[in-house]
């Protein structure tokens, strides 16, 4: 419901240009106290390698396009419907510490359990 301190919201379905096609990120953030963007990448179904790469790719090229100098490196989060630890494991995501995926729910939590 809350993602924490700190973030500002960029921009939705930000379209990012390269010299030889053009993508879209679902969600950008900043984050005053990290000093870094947070790229956030929405999937209605159970995470796959394909989505896991994407995501790797949009936060190469925001590193490379979007960050200044200032900047610490971007993260990049998955939320999908399930997450499967395997391709985790044997993906990228298991190298890189500026790469999340986690489940999401499509209900609200009860209030006892906030």
């Amino acid at each position: 419901m809350e993602l924490g301190k700190g973030f500002a919201f960029v921009a939705r379905q930000q379209h990012i240009v390269t010299d030889t096609s053009d993508f879209f990120i679902g969600l950008v953030f900043y984050n005053y106290y990290l000093k870094c963007f947070v790229l956030v990448d929405l999937k209605t179904h159970k995470l796959t390698h394909e989505a896991i790469g994407q995501t790797d790719m949009y936060v190469r090229m925001y590193n490379n396009l979007k960050k200044s100098v200032d900047d610490n490196p971007t993260i990049g989060i998955i939320l999908c419907t399930e997450k499967d630890e395997t391709v985790v494991k044997y993906s990228v995501m298991s190298e890189n510490e500026k790469l999340f995926a986690s489940k999401y729910r499509t209900y609200l939590p009860e209030k006892e359990l906030k």
